[in-house]
């Protein structure tokens, strides 16, 4: 595999990577420490606030700077600081655990602030994370709604960053948790500065943080989230369809073999932690990766270092009888899958729902989108869907995320 095609690979992938570029502006003002990383209690509820620290400020100029690769966005108004939270959440058995995230605040704004709440993509590495990554692209974007007078706001996820353990990849009820509890502590941290999150919160999310808007857009709909309610949500380019049209894509060559092989490294490796898929990594995965792959995703190794460690095409990865069990799912396997594409299915937003899709994407294919707004319109939903052309997975966020931090800067 070529280091061009690594580095290719790696962009798509890596903490919702929109473009690669250096971010010099945000130097970093405080190192994450090991008693942050390491705070753990069971007696504190959920979404309390354990800690916050600066982490970088930009000026206005600077931010526009930052942005300058992003045609159309809007100048920004205001200058920005970021701070990392450590807060309390829960993980994949509902245990008290600790995460991370970011909150970007206006500088100089007070009193009542609109939150939009940032889901980042796919990322298979801890120091990847928007808290702790000083050249994390998820943390420009989340400054760049700051900019305009909002509170950014953008978790790392259970698992990332400075969370403690493995990351559940593509587990919406963390996704969805995480998103709320960091929700909840930034309420706490926010009016230490004089501002007060207005009610409505808008939400969108890139890739994995796509279709995570959807599962976080239901539970704010549903009162699920202390006082907040679904302002918006603007998604682009989720996997929101995994069993009717990501699975099948990765297998039939409209998903890049070398991008469907970490997808679903990742993807198979995580699953089986939370819904059991093999009892023997043998079963699943030929020599010689039966004995490395699940290592490789344990948050510690760069994207880089995955793709290089993996084959370029899934038959190579899997055991024929798992890629057969991977393109016709059953059991508790089709159950938990079914149970993940509700996101687009068992609910009706009562807001204006924009989706975004490419129709070069071949990390997440465009049908995935058109899936989703048709299972959204049969239930009576008010669903737009926005094709931003010829343009691939990253390029479906960069002509994207202009027109999303347009749209809610008029929100502000």
């Amino acid at each position: 595999m070529t280091s061009r095609l690594i580095k290719t690979v790696a962009a798509t992938l890596a903490t919702a990577a929109l473009l690669t570029f250096p971010l010099s502006a945000f130097g970093a003002v405080h190192q994450p420490t090991l008693s942050e990383a390491a705070v753990s209690s069971v007696h504190a509820p959920r979404g309390a606030l354990v800690s916050a620290v600066p982490i970088a400020q930009l000026t206005a100029a600077q931010l526009d700077a930052a942005a300058a690769d992003f045609p159309g966005t809007p100048r920004a108004s205001y200058g920005v600081t970021a701070y990392r939270l450590i807060y309390r959440t829960v993980d994949t058995l509902g245990r008290p655990t600790t995460a991370s995230g970011i909150v970007v605040l206006p500088d100089g704004r007070r009193g009542a602030l609109t939150v939009a709440e940032y889901l980042h993509g796919t990322n298979a590495t801890k120091a990847y994370a928007a808290s702790v990554d000083d050249t994390s692209t998820d943390r420009l974007v989340t400054a760049l709604f700051a900019g305009q007078g909002l509170v950014g706001v953008a978790p790392d996820y259970v698992g990332l960053g400075l969370g403690p353990g493995r990351h559940p990849y593509i587990d919406t009820k963390t996704e969805t948790s995480a998103s709320a509890d960091l929700l909840l502590a930034t309420r706490t941290f926010a009016a230490r500065h004089g501002v007060a999150l207005k009610r409505d919160v808008l939400v969108t999310g890139f890739s994995q943080g796509g279709r995570a808007s959807l599962a976080f857009g239901r539970a704010l709909s549903r009162g699920e989230v202390g006082p907040f309610r679904l302002g918006e949500i603007r998604a682009v380019a989720g996997p929101y369809d995994l069993l009717g049209e990501e699975l099948p894509a990765a297998f039939d060559g409209r998903v890049l073999p070398p991008t469907a092989t970490f997808y679903l490294g990742y993807f198979v490796t995580a699953w089986n932690r939370t819904v059991g898929l093999y009892d023997d990594p043998r079963e699943a995965f030929q020599a010689p990766y039966a004995s490395t792959v699940d290592g490789l995703f344990d948050g510690s190794h760069t994207d880089e270092e995955v793709v290089a460690s993996l084959p370029d095409s899934p038959e190579k990865l899997f055991t024929p009888e798992f890629a057969a069990k991977l393109q016709h799912p059953s059991g508790r396997f089709l159950r938990a899958l079914r149970a993940a594409d509700q996101v687009c299915r068992d609910w009706t937003p009562r807001v204006p729902v924009h989706l975004y899709s490419g129709t070069k994407d071949t990390d997440v294919v465009a049908s995935n989108t058109d899936s989703c707004a048709e299972s959204l319109h049969q239930r009576g939903a008010d669903v737009t869907v926005h094709s931003m052309g010829a343009v691939d997975h990253f390029g479906t966020a960069f002509t994207a995320y202009p027109e999303i931090i347009r749209a809610y800067a008029r929100r502000a």
